[in-house]
């Protein structure tokens, strides 16, 4: 039987393998493309809850701040300074916190640049299906 099947492709048309060769190639790319959606679907989920997780640090974080800003305030008072100066001194503080950190980051984010090596090797992916079809 393999020799009957073996014997049937080898008579089979150019076009009847053109044919062949592109549906297998489309069986392929729906196969590759199906697998990568159900990677992306599992790593979508896995940061979807790291990312909570992050979000509840971070809130912890900033209640945390707040907390330990209310209670250097009261620091101050208790050292003499009035309630609205003690605010505004700790105020001005983390605005110039704030200012510096913004300013690293914007720095810090003119430097990232676009993935390279993966542009160029779709690029070379691309030349190489193109010169395949011709």
């Amino acid at each position: 039987m393999a020799t009957t099947s073996t014997h049937a492709r080898s008579d089979a048309s150019v076009g009847e393998l053109v044919s062949r060769v592109a549906t297998d190639l489309s069986t392929l790319v729906r196969q590759e493309l199906a697998l990568a959606k159900a990677e992306v679907k599992q790593e979508a989920a896995q940061a979807g809850k790291a990312a909570g997780m992050f979000g509840i640090g971070a809130f912890a974080g900033v209640m945390t701040l707040v907390f330990l800003s209310v209670a250097a305030m009261f620091g101050l008072v208790s050292a003499g300074l009035s309630t609205w100066l003690a605010a505004l001194i700790l105020g001005v503080l983390w605005a110039v916190i704030g200012g510096v950190f913004a300013l690293l980051g914007a720095r810090e984010i003119k430097s990232v640049n676009p993935p390279e090596r993966t542009i160029k090797t779709v690029k070379e992916d691309v030349e190489w299906v193109k010169s395949r079809g011709r």
